[in-house]
Formats: C-alpha cells, structure tokens, sequence
C-alpha cells in the first residue's frame, strides 16, 4: 500500500480561528500547492494525508480545529511525539511518498522522515505528476 504526505502550511481559512470548530484539512490548508497536492490525491485516488507540526499525521477524514504552530517551535519532546505518531499511523504502508518544494522544505520535516522506523520507505517527490 502506498500514501502520499505533505507537510502542513502557514496560511490556513481565517474563518475557523478562534471559533473551536473543527474541519478537515482540505478546508482548514487554503495554501495553493498544499490544496493542488490534496486535490491531485483525490482525483487520481490516491490516499493521502498532512504532516501537521501539531497534530502529526493528519488523514482527510479527521477533524481538527484551527491552530497556529511554527516548525521553528517544535520541542524535542513535541518531536518525539510527532515521530512515533508518523510510525503508528504509517505502519500499514509500504510506500511513504513525501511531496515537498525542495526550496522550502524546512529542516523539521526532513528530520521526521529520517529519523523514525519506517525511513526506509519514505520517498521524497517534488512534481505533482509524480502522484499517480
């Protein structure tokens, strides 16, 4: 079985600050390439989730509220966290295919596909053609 991840991103719907609803990420990550990477995955079928900075692996039919959390602010204990939520939820797969711009790609992320169990299978994309 194969998933197709992206990390989160900063710009978020306004709507939501504040008001302690909670909505999927496909609403919540209203940053172009994050939306083109969610919407490439749901036309071509293709399973995926978000790497959220505070939530961890982040799956499209989960509900969350809105949240302000810089990757720059990620404690080690927060990381470990994050690390063995990415191994729990990501055990059922094979492939681990990681969309990422290369030229914004913060050293957090990196970090968490390397250092964890399942490293082995993470795979880093950078074109969305490459979700098929």
């Amino acid at each position: 079985m194969r998933i197709y991840l992206t990390h989160c991103c900063k710009k978020k719907a306004p709507e939501f600050r504040g008001t302690g609803l909670t909505v999927r990420p496909d609403i919540l990550y209203t940053a172009t390439p994050t939306q083109r990477f969610m919407q490439r995955c749901v036309q071509s079928g293709k399973e995926w989730a978000i790497l959220s900075d505070l939530y961890g692996v982040w799956f499209p039919d989960v509900e969350h509220e809105w949240y302000e959390k810089d990757p720059n602010t990620v404690t080690e204990r927060e990381f470990a966290s994050l690390r063995s939520d990415l191994e729990t939820a990501l055990a059922r797969y094979a492939e681990i295919m990681f969309y990422h711009n290369p030229g914004r790609f913060h050293p957090l992320y990196g970090r968490l596909l390397a250092e964890n169990s399942l490293a082995g299978r993470v795979k880093l994309i950078s074109h969305l053609r490459d979700i098929q």
